[in-house]
């Protein structure tokens, strides 16, 4: 964290919490994971795709590979099928 985002005692706590938690999750991905990733590579890389629909552990597992849109995994109902935005 550079800075906080609130100037008061609840709101310095609830970010330093949620660092907390991020750092704790990150971990248990990277101890789950079969592939050796630098934990500061982890963290750049999930918050450059943190909106994109990509299965994180399987991406994480095979970067090499050209990852593929599954559509149907996505759990969501599409306007326009052929388009995609």
């Amino acid at each position: 964290m550079k800075y906080f985002l609130g100037d008061n005692e609840n709101a310095i706590k609830t970010q330093i919490y949620c660092a907390l938690i991020v750092n704790l999750l990150l971990t248990v991905v990277q101890k789950r994971l079969k592939r050796r990733w630098a934990f500061s590579n982890l963290v750049s890389f999930c918050r450059i795709h943190l909106f994109n629909y990509l299965h994180l552990m399987r991406f994480l597992e095979n970067p090499e590979r050209d990852w593929q849109r599954d559509d149907k995994n996505l759990g969501m109902l599409t306007l326009f099928r052929g388009a995609y935005f």
